[in-house]
């Protein structure tokens, strides 16, 4: 048998280890907290950004001359292929001439004939103005004789007009050009008979430079205008030193570069929008009319602009807002107000500090009120990319 003090021992010594046991099971099961979640955070980017004005426009040509016949009779020629390119003054169809020659020659011929009957009644006056002097003839054959040279005169002069107005017949005869350009199907035949003022003979597009016709909303019409004062662009000839960028719907970005060419002076009431229009050089004629354009036009600079990730603003009823992490590493919400795109970045015009911290990654897990563990991330600069 196991002596008394040892089994005393014993016992003490079980109880000793079950107490130490059941201290350990107490530790594990009390609640430990879990750590703050980790975010990424970035200061905003300060950067020097072009505003810009955008809208949507059509191209237009610059000349888009339908060609109607000024004189009738027969189509005698037919000088080009359809859709030829063409240059100003080009014949492109002649209209039987004979008539007008004709027309020509009659008038000329009677413009010879008031040529003589003017030299006879001149000779007439001069000699009746020697017998009224020597009061040979009466005073009413002076007067007899300056009616008569008057009215020779008048037709001489008559059969003048009627000279150039047969000339001018005859050089509708020839149909040319207006303008360089691309000349269209025609739409008569050899030997038709074409009436003045009615028929359609062709059309001729001038494709360069070509025109792009865009309308401006009312506010925009006032920031632009602020914007062109404080730059000191007053006159028409200011403004035709704006530039004007475009990009076609299957294009990145604004390719096209041209100038600001006209600007309504007024507002059209019913719309709200001042009319505006941009001349493009379009050589190599990748710009057609009839286009629809994405159309911005830069403005002044505006230095020290603070921008964030766009993916780091969201948005609830009160408008736009951002995650920012306090100096204890609590998040807060900020309501901010935004700008541009410049690149994957945002302009925030109002509601952010220099310094503040913008949560940019981790957004699911940083709530209003909670704390995080910040990691410092740096933004990079952006240069503008298509919008």
């Amino acid at each position: 048998m196991r002596p008394a003090s040892s089994a005393a021992a014993w016992r003490v010594g079980t109880l000793v280890a079950l107490g130490a046991v059941l201290s350990a099971c107490n530790q594990q099961n009390a609640y430990v907290p879990p750590p703050p979640p980790k975010v990424d955070v970035a200061v905003p980017v300060k950067q020097t950004v072009t505003p810009y004005l955008y809208a949507t426009g059509s191209t237009t040509a610059v000349n888009m001359t339908t060609l109607i016949a000024r004189v009738s009779g027969f189509i005698q020629e037919i000088d080009y292929k359809d859709g030829d390119t063409v240059k100003a003054g080009q014949q492109l169809f002649l209209i039987e001439p004979q008539p007008y020659q004709l027309a020509l020659e009659q008038s000329q011929a009677a413009k010879a004939s008031a040529d003589a009957l003017v030299k006879q009644s001149t000779a007439n006056l001069q000699r009746e103005q020697e017998l009224v002097a020597k009061k040979v003839d009466p005073q009413s054959a002076l007067d007899s004789a300056v009616a008569q040279n008057d009215a020779n005169l008048a037709t001489q002069q008559q059969a003048e007009v009627g000279i150039k107005q047969a000339e001018l017949n005859l050089s509708y005869t020839q149909v040319k050009a207006p303008c360089d350009g691309i000349v269209t199907a025609r739409q008569i035949s050899m030997g038709q008979l074409v009436a003045a003022g009615t028929t359609t003979l062709a059309t001729v597009v001038q494709f360069d430079p070509i025109y792009v016709n865009f309308n401006v909303g009312e506010q925009d019409v006032q920031k632009i205008r602020a914007n062109f004062m404080k730059r000191g662009i007053i006159t028409i000839e200011d403004l035709k030193q704006i530039p004007v960028e475009i990009g076609l719907q299957t294009e990145d970005g604004y390719p096209h570069k041209g100038m600001l060419d006209y600007a309504s002076p007024n507002l059209d009431p019913s719309t709200g929008t001042l009319a505006a229009r941009a001349r493009f050089d379009n050589a190599k004629r990748p710009l057609l009319p009839g286009y629809f354009v994405r159309v911005r036009v830069p403005l002044s600079e505006q230095p020290d602009q603070l921008l964030v990730p766009d993916r780091a603003i969201g948005a609830d009823q009160s408008g736009r807002y951002v995650l920012t992490v306090n100096k204890d590493d609590v998040v807060e919400q900020h309501t901010i107000e935004i700008g541009q795109m410049v690149g994957e970045l945002r302009v925030v015009t109002k509601g952010v500090a220099a310094e503040d911290r913008i949560v940019v990654s981790g957004l699911l897990t940083a709530v209003p009120g909670d704390k995080v563990e910040p990691q410092l991330k740096t933004l990079t600069a952006q240069a503008d990319q298509p919008q």
